[in-house]
């Protein structure tokens, strides 16, 4: 959303009106995109300890359904809910699950930047399935923009191995996987993004959030325990990531959930797609994680092409 989930669309919960973009709101936005970039720093101290994608889609998502259900339990929110919704949320919510897991899969096993950049590409898998389920022609914009991304995440993958000196081949066997993984993580999110939009049209957003919340961290759970359990940290190192990446993420989510609604700053939650750019800073700070030159400009690109549809008029 964009991260992001970002892993639920920005959106989620807030009025349709958007007011002028204060000095408050746009601190707001760029600390929320500080918190998610982290979130997935913190992920990657807690794989490299001993703790697996699973547990922490699950620590992170049960404890911040927990805190959502809190405040819509404090908000007195009336439930208005009919069958095609039930349906629907459910299929969402799965989508959702499949969608963290895969983006930490990603992170994982590329640097961490890389791997959120190659799942900012979901604004093009966004455009793909509202093309096939419901016949949407593409924007002007979304075409325009689909080089731009495509070439930035070619020189910032560094695709065929010129900048690492390994070639094309030797490249991929070492990021392959995680390209796959972060590539679908930006087609499962593109595809709960367009059904969201138009299969649960008069449902609460705050509801649609809290369920797609729930439902992610009930399946995780139940497949960590299909699998023996949970995979807990093995050094001091791996708790504070997993700690954090929990603090971090119900953090920004629950900033975005009660804060960003009263700001009305809906149509410029593109600022937001700066979290990649916060997470190489973060990445390199504290994981030695550094890339080429080149690569910065390819994750320019991208960044700044995702930033652009954001931002545009419709």
């Amino acid at each position: 959303m964009l991260a992001c989930a970002a892993s639920i669309p920005h959106n989620e919960g807030m009025t349709e009106t958007a007011k002028p973009l204060t000095l408050m709101a746009f601190a707001t936005l760029l600390l929320i995109a500080l918190m998610m970039g982290a979130n997935h720093v913190a992920a990657r101290f807690a794989f490299n300890n001993g703790v697996d994608v699973v547990t922490a889609v699950s620590f992170r998502s049960v404890i911040t359904a927990v805190v959502v259900g809190l405040i819509l339990w404090q908000q007195r929110l009336e439930v208005q809910i009919n069958a095609r919704h039930k349906k629907f949320m459910l299929f969402i919510g799965g989508l959702i699950a499949i969608q963290s897991v895969c983006l930490y899969s990603a992170v994982a096993r590329l640097p961490v930047a890389l791997a959120l950049l190659a799942f900012n590409t979901y604004p093009l898998t966004t455009a793909f399935w509202a093309r096939v389920l419901y016949q949407h022609q593409p924007e002007k914009a979304i075409l325009w923009s689909m080089p731009f991304i495509l070439m930035g995440l070619a020189l910032a993958l560094d695709v065929m191995g010129a900048t690492s000196g390994l070639g094309a081949a030797e490249q991929w066997s070492q990021i392959g996987s995680g390209v796959a993984f972060a590539l679908a993580a930006s087609a499962t999110f593109g595809l709960a993004l367009v059904l969201t939009q138009h299969e649960t049209v008069g449902l609460d957003g705050r509801l649609r959030t809290f369920s797609s919340m729930s439902l992610v961290g009930i399946l995780a759970v139940a497949a960590a325990l299909t699998q023996g359990g949970f995979h807990l940290p093995e050094a001091p190192a791996g708790w504070w990531g997993l700690g954090m990446l929990t603090f971090l993420y119900g953090t920004a989510f629950t900033i975005m959930f009660t804060v960003l609604p009263r700001l009305g700053v809906v149509g410029n939650s593109a600022i937001m797609n700066v979290e990649p750019v916060f997470a190489l800073m973060l990445a390199w700070a504290l994981l030695d994680q550094a890339i080429a030159p080149i690569q910065l400009v390819g994750a320019a690109m991208v960044v700044g092409a995702v930033m652009w549809l954001g931002f545009r008029k419709r």
